[in-house]
Formats: C-alpha cells, structure tokens, sequence
C-alpha cells in the first residue's frame, strides 16, 4: 500500500468509521459509514512453483513467495488444498497466512530444516531451532484458514524418549525439538480456524506479545499414558511475557500443559529483563479433553495476573494447575475460574510444589505469593478435588471455591490451613464441604 495513502487512511479512520486494512482488527468508535475493503493480494504458493505431494521439500519456495509479498507491499501467502512439506518459514511485516480448507503445511522431519539461532525456551535465551511457522515484529499479522499446520512430530518424540532411556536424566533441552509456531514481539495478532497437528514441541509460542486473539483452533496431540501414545512437551499454547491475550471457541488435546503461562525462574528471576509480567489473559468456551489443564502457571513464570476463565470444559485435565516452584519468587493472583464443567478423569486443583530441575544457585529460598483466587459454578463428575499444598516459602492470600455440585471417585479432601481459604455452597458426591477456621 502507498505510504502517504495509508497514512491519509489513518487520519481519516474517525470520519470513515470501520475501514478494513489488511490485518487490522481494532474499530474506531462512533458513527459507523459503509466502507469498501481494500483488495489484499494474494499469494497462492502453488501457483509459485510448490508442490503439495507430500515429498518434496518447499521451504525455499514458500520463503521466497513471503520475501516477494513483504517487497510488493504485503498481503496474503496462500497455502491451498493438498500437502506441502517444508522446513522453517519466516513471516514478514505486512505478511499474513492463510492455509485453506485441505491445505496442510507439514513440518519436515529433518532438524537441519530448522535453523538454529538464539530464540526464548524454557525461561531464558539459547541457541535453539526455529519453528516451523516464526514471526518477529509482525503486527497485525492474521494466521487463518480451515487448514492445518501438521509437525510431523513422532520422530522427534521417539528420539527424545530413546535418549531418555539412555540417560533417565535427559532433559527437553538435550534433545532439540521443532516448535509448530513462534510469534514474538508483535501486537494485533489473529490466529483463526487453525488446526495444530502432531507438533515435535510446543505448539503455538507467543513471546512478548500484546493484543493476541486465538480463536476457532484445534491442538491436538498424542496424550496417552506411555510413550508409544504421548507426545512430550506438547504444549497447547504457551503465553510467554505476554499481554492482553484472548484464547475462545478452542480445543486442545495434547501431551503437556494444554494453555501455560510462564515467563522466567530461578531466584533472579524477578530482575529478568526479558520476561515482563503475563497480565490480561482471557479464556472462554474451550474445551480440553487431554493434557495438563485448562490453564497452568509455570514450569517457568515469574508474575502472572488478571486471568479469567469462562465457560470452559475440561475432560480427563485438571482445572487448576498452579506449578510452585522452590527456586523461583513466584506472584500469582487476581484468577477467577467460572462456569466450568467437569468430566472423566478430571481434577478441580493441582496446586504443588514442582522441583523439576530447580536450582537455588547458592541462594536462600524465594518467597512467593499466591491471592485472590476464585472457582465458581462448577458442575459435572470428575476424580478428585486434588489439592493445594505451597512451598514453605509460599504464602496465600484469598482463595474462594463456591457453587460447586460435582461427583469425584475421591471425595478426600484436606482443606488447607490458611485464613484466606474459603468454601461457600460446595456440594461433593452430594454431601457438603466445609473449611473449619485454622488453629491459632
């Protein structure tokens, strides 16, 4: 688009009311006019020279249709019916991607298709491959489409558990896994309709982002009980140091943490420039049939708040999952669970100490803060109502679970010793639940 246009277009955005800009999503407010769209080019990849047999390897291909669409002033990359195999594709500004309906981008199952560079894993910066789809300070991006990005992934699974089996004290780390997306440093994002298929790792990473919509999306991977079945750190979506982030209309069945909230750790990790505060994070009407739970906080998170969750499912996961660890001055608070149906195996709260590879590096352990937490209208039959256990380091504000009427095979439950613990109208295998005041 011509720059002085674009900008006459801006000025002009009060006036015209709705006007649609490629990859804008934002409305201005007030009198709404009838706008004609602006025509996005679009960029069929067949029509380019890739092949979508399943065989062969796209990636330059597919690159240097994205590298001709940013140069003639941005539009859509098109991926159409049939399977096109690549490795690492790189989004530019102005760039979006639409994989239709039938449209497969598969992952190759070569790492070398990968290239390595400095990327966020885990908490931190190292050298670590790219993933199949990477985006860096692409604002307003749209990833959309009935298609789906497929990862290839059990190669790459069967590699980490053989190395595993090796040497039990592997970790994700030793072994190098392709992510299916990673979308960093960007605002006004939107991905769409998208299924997320069989990543080797995480499936979508967003790395200090702000303004992302997910919706309409599927994640799905292996998440049985042995490794011929379970995909491993398979996460569903990892919200890294973002912001005003919007997860709906989802589903996720994958081997690790379906939604994460993580940033850093360690007993720095509150001077980790790297790693703001996750804040804003809303997540409604999704439906989780397989992995960690609707939402957890870690294996790496520093600050997490202001997270709702509504009208949500969860099949065989916990609801609750809040990972504490004893290296890491953690402040979690301002989450609220409502209207969430339970089913199968699932647990309301998984609250614990996790000492996964922690290290104190010589220091004394971290204090953290746990507040303002509250579950409501909870319906359905599930395991257990888990439990809530911190750290010693651990302290816990309020925390409130009221209007729950559920069946659990395990109705034990040890309500926690802490003034801020609430239970209000909690039926259990149709009997009361009550907190009595702990000892002072």
């Amino acid at each position: 688009m011509n720059t002085k246009l674009f900008a006459t277009l801006l000025l002009m955005a009060p006036l015209l009311g709705s006007v649609t800009i490629a990859g804008a999503h934002a409305k201005p407010a007030g009198l709404v006019m009838a706008a004609a769209p602006f025509k996005v080019k679009s960029y069929n990849i067949a029509e380019h020279g890739a092949v979508g047999d399943a065989t062969k390897l796209n990636t330059k291909t597919i690159q240097t249709v994205i590298n001709g669409c940013a140069k003639n002033g941005g539009g859509t990359v098109v991926i159409p019916k049939g399977v096109f195999l690549s490795g690492a594709i790189f989004l530019k500004p102005g760039v979006n991607l639409e994989i239709q309906e039938g449209g497969v981008l598969k992952g190759s199952t070569n790492i070398e298709d990968y290239p390595k560079g400095m990327t966020r894993i885990e908490g931190h910066f190292e050298p670590w491959r790219a993933a199949l789809v990477n985006g860096d300070k692409v604002d307003h991006l749209v990833i959309s489409g009935k298609g789906t990005l497929d990862g290839s992934g059990e190669p790459f699974w069967k590699l980490f558990y053989g190395k595993r089996k090796e040497n039990p004290k592997t970790t994700n780390l030793n072994v190098e896994r392709p992510r299916l997306a990673y979308i960093i440093n960007s605002k006004d994002v939107k991905i769409s309709g998208i299924r997320f298929l069989n990543s080797g790792f995480w499936n979508l990473h967003l790395y200090r982002d702000q303004g992302v919509l997910v919706e309409n999306c599927r994640f799905e991977a292996p998440s049985g009980s042995v490794p011929d079945n379970h995909a491993p750190s398979s996460d569903g979506i990892d919200v890294d140091s973002s912001q005003d982030i919007t997860i709906s209309k989802c589903y996720f069945s994958v081997g690790d943490d379906d939604i994460a909230l993580k940033g850093s750790k360690g007993p720095f990790a509150m001077d980790d420039k790297d790693s703001p505060p996750v804040e804003h994070i809303r997540i409604m009407d999704c439906v989780f049939e397989g992995g960690g739970g609707i939402m957890t906080c870690g294996s790496e998170a520093t600050i997490v708040r202001d997270v709702k969750i509504e009208r949500c499912t969860a099949r065989g996961v916990n609801v609750l999952r809040l990972k504490l660890r004893p290296d890491t001055p953690q402040q979690y608070e301002n989450i609220s669970l409502n209207d969430i149906t339970i089913d199968g195996s699932a647990t309301l709260l998984s609250i614990a100490p996790w000492s996964q590879y922690f290290d104190l590096k010589g220091q004394a352990p971290p204090k953290s803060l746990v507040r303002n937490i509250s579950i409501s209208n909870v319906k359905g039959s599930g395991s257990s109502l888990g439990n809530l256990k911190g750290n010693p380091g651990t302290t816990f504000g309020s925390f409130s679970i009221k209007n729950v009427n559920i069946q659990v095979k395990n109705a034990n439950f040890t309500p926690p010793a802490f003034d801020g613990f609430k239970l209000e109208n909690v039926v259990v295998n149709g009997k009361p639940v009550t907190v009595e005041a702990p000892a002072k």
